[in-house]
């Protein structure tokens, strides 16, 4: 790669940091500019070249979810550069939401300079802490503070390491300004950095805990399967189709990541049948509650939707890497077998259990697995063909319905190799599309103000491969990140962006509108301090502002697919980003 600093040697301090940096082999960095890593700045421009391609956003939020979307997307780490102290929480929530979906980001910051007498007054001195990792202690799996440029290569490595490891998560190392910019008196070596880097083996299962899940498993006559994060893994997407069909598993998506194909006909997500099933198997699932509990978000009280006596199976990560701190591990269900395992490599072994135990199973046995079979079929049916009819008796509608908001969409979508980034439509785009690969979509949206950032990743993870990188996004979560979209136009993202514009934050509406339907206020009254509106934003007019190509705001049900399909054949043409604002019903 070309060098672009009048030295082949580091010169500075900076100039090692890039030198390990280089050895992680880092494909890109975010950040936001800041004075505290002045001296890394200047060495990633001048001694590191073109290595390593910065880019560059207008919050310190937006650089963390961009790599976190990159990391979903590709299962890569890359680097963020968050200006000391005062850039460290402005990027707080990003790394707490990395940290919640389990993906791998290093977080750099610059710090100090430690040594009190190199600080300048008044502004090193309030953007500096006192161990400044501490922070962010609490939601990353590791920080620290190099004292020293010779303990530099050990500390990135080990942070590399640490957060490639499975259940990986975000790390974060200060580095010391003053350390940036000494000059290097002796020789570091570096070549040792990329090995020391590599996370271990995937943990594997025990082989006897493994066999008697796979026992219980086969003797249940109506199984299901709850799946969170195996995902991840690519491979396991087809191991899953394997075993559901192999033993007769009905397949639950949370979506975190995908899974499970939602057109298959073992796929039974939004249906009855963990209901009525005898044994439910949680597949790398953090949360086992939320799908198997009924909830009443007004009274705040869940009841368990399990039948009595239904085996429940945990296959996953345990309470390994569980957060003294952040409660995400939600409410402990008791397992009649807990196997601890990266799913990545307990998967196929499970299979194969289940083919060796099935082999040895009566024809009756068999014949009560095929009957469960094409009870899940038949719920798998129902549930499709409800959401079809329902979108089809929305889709003159206006506003114009979440569901033709979808669907016309995936008319144009289906065309091409496609992915979606994050957000779903209200759900709508699982209900309408067919997933049917595993890069199509790496996993749902985290909540309001994630998902423009997290999509900027996505799109920055396929550019260059000709797809359609899709991002139905809502406006309440741009109105957060509005400035995002100058990354996509500066770096040339190839993204769609469909705007699911309901002019309110509705998330939080439905709550005020149930709140007061419990105690008698005006529910006409649940919009106040909830819309978005007065003025209107005119997505478009801001998108155009930033470069982009734009279209809207679009109020006819009839127009939405063409405006969309022109939107994508310019994406796709010219590999530059386009806004289409359409102004939707609630939900």
């Amino acid at each position: 790669m070309p060098n672009h600093a009048p030295y082949d040697e580091p010169v500075w301090g900076s100039d090692v940091m890039v030198d390990v940096l280089r050895e992680l082999d880092l494909p890109f960095i975010a950040l936001n500019p800041g004075a505290t890593f002045r001296g890394l700045h200047d060495s990633l421009v001048n001694y590191g070249g073109d290595d390593m391609p910065m880019i560059e956003c207008p919050h310190e939020k937006i650089a963390v979810g961009l790599a976190h979307g990159y990391a979903k997307a590709t299962g890569k780490p890359m680097a963020v550069i968050l200006h000391d102290l005062v850039g460290l929480l402005q990027g707080t929530m990003g790394i707490y939401y990395a940290y919640i979906d389990r993906v791998p980001v290093l977080v750099l910051g610059g710090s100090g300079p430690a040594a009190h007498e190199r600080r300048r007054p008044w502004f090193d001195w309030i953007h500096s802490a006192n161990v400044q990792g501490e922070a962010v202690r609490n939601y990353t799996k590791w920080d620290h503070e190099p004292r020293s440029l010779v303990s530099m290569p050990d500390i990135m490595a080990r942070a590399h390491r640490i957060a490639t490891t499975a259940p990986q998560g975000p790390v974060y190392i200060a580095l010391d300004a003053g350390l940036q910019e000494d000059r290097v008196e002796t020789p570091i070596p570096v070549d040792e950095v990329a090995r020391r880097a590599l996370p271990p083996a995937p943990i594997g299962p025990d082989p006897a805990e493994l066999r008697r899940l796979a026992e219980i498993l086969c003797a249940a006559e109506r199984p299901v399967m709850v799946l969170g994060y195996p995902g991840r893994d690519h491979d396991s997407f087809g191991h899953l189709v394997t075993l559901a069909e192999l033993v007769g598993i009905g397949a639950i998506d949370t979506r975190y990541r995908l899974n499970f194909p939602n057109r298959h006909p073992l796929a039974v997500t939004d249906t009855n049948a963990i209901d009525d099933s005898d044994c439910v198997l949680f597949v790398d699932v953090k949360d086992m509650a939320k799908s198997t509990q009924s909830t009443d978000g007004v009274a705040r009280q869940s009841v368990s939707r399990l039948r009595p006596g239904c085996r429940v199976l945990d296959l996953g990560f345990g309470d390994v890497g569980i957060s003294a701190w952040s409660e995400d591990y939600s409410q402990l269900i008791p397992a009649d077998c807990q196997v601890v395992a990266d799913s990545s490599v307990a998967l196929p072994l499970l299979v194969e259990e289940c083919r060796r135990l099935l082999a040895e199973q009566s024809p009756a046995r068999a014949a009560l697995r095929q009957a469960w079979r094409e009870d899940l079929g038949g719920r798998h049916d129902a549930v499709f063909a409800r959401w079809a009819a329902r979108a089809e008796a929305k889709a003159d509608e206006s506003p114009i319905s979440t569901a033709k908001l979808a669907a016309a969409i995936w008319e144009v979508a289906r065309e091409h190799d496609w992915v979606l980034t994050a957000g779903s439509a209200s759900e709508w785009a699982y209900r309408l599309w067919d997933f049917d690969q595993p890069h199509r979509h790496p996993g749902r949206q985290l909540g309001t103000a994630t998902q423009i950032g997290i999509s900027l990743g996505v799109a920055l993870a396929h550019k260059g491969t000709g797809r359609l990188v899709v991002d139905i996004q809502p406006d309440g979560d741009l109105m957060f990140d509005v400035g995002a979209l100058w990354v996509a136009s500066r770096y040339e993202l190839p993204m769609l962006v469909v705007m699911f514009n309901n002019r309110a934050y509705y998330n939080d509406w439905e709550h005020q509108e149930k709140i007061a339907d419990q105690r008698g206020t005006p529910v006409e009254r649940a919009h106040i301090g909830m819309a978005i509106s007065e003025p209107e934003p005119d997505f478009a007019a801001i998108a155009k502002g930033f470069g982009w190509y734009a279209s809207g705001p679009v109020v006819d049900p009839s127009q939405v697919e063409a405006e969309v399909r022109k939107a994508a054949e310019h994406v796709l043409r010219t590999g530059l980003p386009a806004l289409v604002d359409v102004v939707c019903q609630y939900r």
